[in-house]
């Protein structure tokens, strides 16, 4: 796996001296550059720097200045001084004011700067792993109550398993119950599935179901995203890197370190970026927009697609070593049409948080309603069924929301006779002779107005341009009748 190189920054403001010290160093670090403690200063907030030397001698403040405030914002930082002044008084100063780890004298000699260089590098290392196992020590023993805190926590926001809703016989079961198995297994996951069916809700449950629930979980659309837009917001990208980008962004990789990363709509990434994810996947590396040094990342991956990978490649749009990098396990995420015992649990729910969000007393789903519910195909899935509940809400008289504030195309999807729930949506499908076609349509029309119009035969009537007595021969004929739980009104 390809390590990124220390980061040091040297500050002088005679431009030679810096260059002298990049020749000597940028072989085994980052060399940074500043000419003053004020560019210093702005370089230190927008890099993570290990070593710093400075000058003594500059313009406005000195070297001695600028490494104590140094020493104050950041203290693990290791602080060098270069200066051609070797009074006893400057180094006691300077070792009390700015904790100095080293002073080097001018001239210098490259090997011995070099030298100088690795060993602060170095000694900033332990400090660190220091730090780390100190912390570790401290903590070990309230590791397992603490973690066992945070998974309650998880579960009572409802951001595990929990959080995917579904019924006892669902089709979706299966796939949780296989999503259970691998979420502590620290492997890629790929799921699959038509938009809308619930791919982030998944993924967000298998983070807190694993090892890494006390860490963060993005998630990203890649879908509809440019190759430097989607790199800088994944990768991070420096200053300048892109127009208007004034300060350095950090990317979703570095967030993520140790935690979860959704990338979603995976199957629309151009060959450039299944690169450069294929890179994260397998090496765990990747490199921030415009920037040449490589950066490294524990970060575990989750993608989805909304269309059928395979396909794509066996017609060579996408790598088949991405493909099999990421199908560690494949979960399957069924379209709402596929889970008609879940619509009622769903819409109810919806309902609930619907109410809620704009303070309207509602006390459920009258069975009728629920019935046209669950014979609709839904095509945008779970955001669709959302949608309707909440205009359901907005159009409902009653506490108990009816079957007449469904959407038109809702209730023409269904036989009037109940004889089927099959979902027919183009009447230009429908198959048989003219006069079977116009029947179907005439009697889908039919149980559409008179079920809105709360079986107001009049209003139906008067609204489909019949006489009463035709309305009720085409209802005879057509053996259309109201539910048990709808009184008919004249």
């Amino acid at each position: 796996m390809a390590q990124s190189l220390p980061t040091i920054l040297v500050v002088d403001d005679e431009p030679h001296s810096v260059a002298a010290m990049r020749m000597a160093l940028e072989d085994d670090f980052h060399v940074l550059e500043a000419n003053d403690a004020a560019q210093a200063w702005r370089m230190m907030e927008e890099h993570w720097v290990q070593v710093v030397i400075s000058d003594q001698r500059m313009p406005g403040k000195t070297g001695i200045e600028l490494l104590t405030e140094v020493r104050d914002r950041w203290p693990d930082t290791v602080r060098i001084i270069v200066t051609g002044y070797t009074e006893s008084g400057d180094m006691i100063q300077a070792i009390n004011e700015a904790g100095i780890y080293q002073f080097i004298t001018k001239p210098w000699h490259p090997d011995q700067l070099l030298m100088a260089v690795k060993n602060a590098a170095r000694l900033f290392d332990l400090a660190r792993d220091h730090e780390r196992m100190s912390l570790e020590m401290r903590y070990l023993g309230t590791a397992a109550s603490a973690r066992t805190e945070e998974r309650r926590r998880v579960l009572q926001a409802g951001l595990g398993f929990d959080k995917v809703l579904r019924g006892a016989n669902s089709s979706l079961n299966a796939t949780i119950a296989q999503a259970r198995h691998f979420a502590s297994f620290d492997v890629p996951v790929l799921i699959t599935g038509e938009p809308g069916t619930g791919k982030t809700d998944l993924a967000r449950a298998i983070h807190y179901g694993s090892l890494r629930a006390d860490r963060a979980f993005y998630e990203i659309n890649c879908a509809g995203l440019g190759d430097e837009a989607l790199a800088a917001e994944l990768f991070g990208a420096k200053r300048g890197a892109l127009p208007g980008l004034a300060q350095s962004r950090t990317g979703l990789l570095q967030k993520a370190d140790r935690g979860t990363i959704f990338l979603n709509g995976i199957d629309s990434l151009s060959p450039t970026m299944q690169m450069a994810v294929l890179r994260v996947v397998t090496e765990g590396a990747f490199q921030p927009f415009g920037a040449h040094e490589v950066m490294t990342t524990n970060t575990r991956i989750i993608a989805g697609a909304h269309r059928d990978l395979r396909g794509r490649v066996a017609d060579g749009r996408f790598r088949t070593d991405l493909y099999y990098a990421l199908q560690v396990t494949e979960l399957t995420m069924p379209p709402l049409r596929n889970r008609g015992t879940d619509i009622a649990l769903l819409a109810e729910t919806y309902l609930s948080e619907a109410a809620k969000e704009h303070a309207k007393v509602a006390r459920g789903i009258a069975p009728d309603a629920i019935a046209f519910l669950e014979s609709y195909d839904w095509p945008g899935n779970l955001p669709e069924l959302r949608n309707e509940i909440t205009r359901m809400l907005i159009l409902a008289q009653d506490v108990t929301l009816g079957a007449d504030v469904i959407s038109r195309h809702i209730l023409q999807a269904r036989d009037p006779q109940g004889e089927s729930n099959g979902y027919v949506p183009d009447f230009s499908q429908l198959e048989g002779t003219l006069k079977e076609r116009v029947e179907i349509m005439e009697m889908r029309i039919l149980g559409e107005t008179l079920t809105r119009l709360k079986w107001n035969k009049s209003r139906a009537a008067a609204e489909l341009g019949l006489s009463r007595v035709g309305l009720r021969a085409k209802l005879d004929r057509y053996g259309i009748e109201p539910a048990a739980s709808i009184a008919e009104e004249d």
